[in-house]
């Protein structure tokens, strides 16, 4: 039987695109179970959490990437709000500011990336820089970077560089004991439209509505094509792309727990035995307890 992380794992394949992944897929799993489902995937993620978080053999890298409105932060409140806060650290990735943007597009990200034992999720990342960029080549003019100072010079074998940076950064990353995943929540333009109306209707949620968005929406079929390009350019075998359906939350937050549970069984992670001399300590300790009077 195929496993969720087998269906939506993009292998490195030139030929992939976003027309083999139904954004409104939920498999045979219902939204009346979907509830009982994540709870139960959640409380096997915690258990492996502290097993990963005393190891401190590996670190792990959660990327997040999605059109406006796709579920991200809903994403990470419901699938990682019930891990342990001192083994979990969120970044979340704005329009860059005029320090960052004086140094290479990498830079702040490889300052945040998390140390051994820490679980990292990246909202929006390093890929904003072939996404967003790409739809708006005008901001690369930002970044000053020598010979680019015209949108006409950034050209295929821009992009191809910026490409080839990032798979090198990751595979460094990957070299030293990060496990790195990556997930495109893929919702459909219908979907985002509802969504957008609902953030409209509903007073709660109109803060998070900005005129913006529309006009973004005006690009969706140039940033559908940039996406798979990058996708289909980055995703590797160390440094997996995921394409999750997200037109149903409650799956998307399913499918992404199952993955991240998937992988961390695969460490066979266990929690460290003591060393002959730290369990004589402990005993030692137990004894002074033990003899303590009430």
């Amino acid at each position: 039987m195929e496993t969720l992380i087998e269906k939506f794992e993009v292998t490195e394949n030139l030929g992939f695109t976003l027309k083999n992944y139904d954004p409104d897929y939920s498999g045979d799993f219902s939204k009346d179970a979907a509830k009982e489902i994540l709870n139960d995937l959640k409380s096997e993620l915690k258990d492996l959490q502290e097993k990963f978080y005393v190891n401190r053999s590996f670190s792990m890298l959660i990327i997040l990437q999605a059109m406006d409105a796709a579920g991200k932060d809903s994403a990470i409140e419901h699938v990682m709000g019930g891990l342990n806060p001192q083994g979990c650290r969120v970044d979340s990735f704005k329009q860059p500011t005029s320090e960052e943007l004086r140094h290479d597009f990498l830079w702040r990200h490889s300052k945040t990336a998390p140390e051994r034992g820490i679980i990292g999720i990246h909202n929006r990342s390093h890929y904003e820089s072939v996404l967003v960029c790409k739809v708006h080549p005008e901001l690369i003019l930002e970044e000053t970077i020598p010979g680019y100072d015209t949108e006409d010079k950034i050209d295929k074998k821009f992009w191809d560089g910026r490409y080839e940076s990032i798979k090198d950064f990751e595979k460094h990353l990957h070299r030293n004991g990060t496990i790195i995943l990556k997930f495109f929540l893929n919702v459909s333009q219908k979907e985002q439209k509802e969504r957008f109306l609902e953030r409209i209707d509903d007073p709660q949620k109109n803060w998070k509505f900005s005129a913006g968005d529309i006009e973004e929406r005006k690009h969706w079929k140039e940033y559908m094509k940039a996406y798979e390009e990058a996708i289909s350019k980055t995703s590797t075998s160390h440094a997996p792309w995921f394409v999750i359906p997200a037109d149903k939350k409650w799956f998307a937050r399913i499918a992404i727990c199952s993955i991240l549970l998937d992988k961390l069984k695969s460490l066979s992670l266990k929690v460290p035995k003591l060393s002959d001399e730290e369990a004589k300590s402990l005993e030692y300790c137990k004894a002074l307890l033990q003899d303590e009077k009430d």
